[in-house]
């Protein structure tokens, strides 16, 4: 029977770990990376191994006699077993020179104590009555997703094993299709042009002023990176959309695809020729590879778990969230705080990015002092509720469109001799991680819904 087994445990490779701490002052730095107390089954070797740490962190000396202080201190050296058991620790080492091989043994074997405990929590959520299937088995992948997520720091490389891919990767961007690392286009030239697409790992931020057509944006560049349109070939799109349902999404990726007015095919009121338009469309866009989760209200831990089912199904190359501020946070101690919220929210998305390794482009709300300033061009400053939004993104891009803060009238007062902005909008490149800043100038067809590359600046770059 299972319940007569013990949890997995190496107790001789623990004490070869304390053992090797305490006749080797280097030795604590080669297993910190992937060690922690927790790790340790036995729980005066845990002791010991909080100890050493401590002194470590106090940059003090290591051996019997410090560690034995640092138990003492902690009221923990009888329960350990005195002087006389770490001298029993120093006496039984084989050699500190393997300490890290003995660290790898305790690791492992606290992963499996994990997975058990783990199997034991989805065996009771599997017990519940009346629980909702999709939210159990949200939990369930979670409580597996988080043993993954609590795997080992990755630890200094040499430059050449990451140099290595770009002997392997010489080609142009355009003709990277089919290897892993290429980026996902956003479908639109000159913003791939200045962006090199989206980087995987990349946390992108999208942001504007609500009805500026942050959410347009998005669902074209996710339309465009599934069709291939641009860098590299079709993508795989996953779009959690936390404020519209599946029907207004499919709706709106339909108008723009079919470039017939929003509101007349919301209320199928179209000519024959539209008509034609729409069922042709329709067809192209169910052979792309997108999928919707319109769950309204969820975390960023729900999220990935959602995520990293559909790149185990289907594949995963590009992912939308839309968008931040509706997402809900994890931690019950910043329920009073939201920038503290949303800083948590904008870390967890970073970290989805880079452990699923596909770029995430995250539609975020700015702040209502664009409206009162004199200029209505976005800053940094202007991005709601946290700045740690700026500080983890790779990219961020903002929505600035004129017309949507000055008349026709107000313009020409203002700007004598100067063509009113009607149907325009300027991607505002404020952050770029890995390359230049800058603008970016689309049309704007707000009835279909579509942002298109403008025309007129093409033709300029082209001749």
């Amino acid at each position: 029977m299972q319940a007569d087994r013990l949890p997995p445990h190496d107790i001789e490779s623990e004490e070869a770990v304390i053992g090797s701490l305490l006749v080797d002052n280097e030795a604590l730095t080669r297993v910190t990376a992937f060690l922690d107390p927790d790790d340790f089954y036995r729980e005066r070797n845990r002791w010991c191994y909080e100890a050493c740490f401590e002194l470590f962190q106090r940059q003090e000396a290591i051996d019997q006699i410090s560690v034995a202080h640092e138990l003492e201190r902690t009221e923990r050296l009888a329960d350990v077993g005195g002087t006389a058991y770490l001298g029993h620790l120093v006496e039984i080492l084989p050699t500190s020179r393997h300490v890290e091989y003995y660290g790898r043994i305790v690791q492992r074997t606290s992963t499996m104590r994990k997975l058990i405990r783990a199997a034991s929590d989805i065996s009771e959520i599997g017990y519940e009555e009346d629980a909702d299937v999709d939210a159990a088995l949200s939990r369930a992948e979670d409580a597996l997703f988080q043993i993954r997520a609590s795997a080992p720091t990755r630890d200094f490389v040499p430059l050449s094993e990451s140099l290595d891919p770009f002997l392997e990767q010489t080609s142009p961007l355009t003709d990277l299709d089919g290897i892993e690392g290429r980026p996902i286009g956003t479908g639109f030239k000159d913003l791939d042009d200045l962006l090199g697409g989206m980087s995987r790992s990349d946390m992108i931020v999208l942001a504007a002023r609500p009805s500026v057509g942050k959410s347009m944006l998005g669902l074209n560049i996710a339309r465009n990176s599934a069709a291939g349109v641009g860098i590299g070939s079709g993508a795989t799109v996953g779009i959690f959309s936390l404020e519209m349902g599946k029907e207004q999404i499919a709706l709106r990726l339909l108008s723009a695809e079919a470039r017939v007015n929003m509101h007349n095919l919301r209320m199928r009121l179209l000519s024959d020729t539209e008509q034609a338009q729409v069922v042709d469309s329709v067809g192209v866009l169910s052979d792309l590879s997108i999928y919707i989760d319109d769950t309204p209200i969820q975390s960023v831990a729900e999220m990935r778990s959602k995520a990293r089912r559909l790149q185990m199904e289907h594949g995963l190359d590009f992912v939308v969230i839309d968008y931040m501020q509706l997402i809900r946070g994890n931690s019950r101690r910043s329920e009073n705080n939201r920038a503290q919220e949303v800083s948590e929210i904008s870390r967890s998305i970073k970290g989805m990015a880079r452990d699923l390794h596909v770029p995430v482009l995250a539609l975020s709300q700015l702040s209502r002092a664009i409206e009162h300033r004199q200029s209505h061009r976005p800053m940094l400053s202007d991005l709601r509720e946290s700045g740690s939004i700026e500080q983890d993104a790779d990219v961020v891009i903002f929505i600035h469109r004129e017309e949507k803060f000055t008349t026709e009238d107000e313009w020409v007062r203002e700007n004598p001799g100067l063509i009113y902005p009607r149907g325009l909008a300027e991607l505002v490149i404020a952050k770029h991680r890995n390359g230049p800043t800058g603008s970016v100038e689309l049309a704007v067809r707000d009835e279909w819904g579509s942002f298109q590359d403008d025309s007129r600046r093409l033709a300029d770059t082209r001749t």
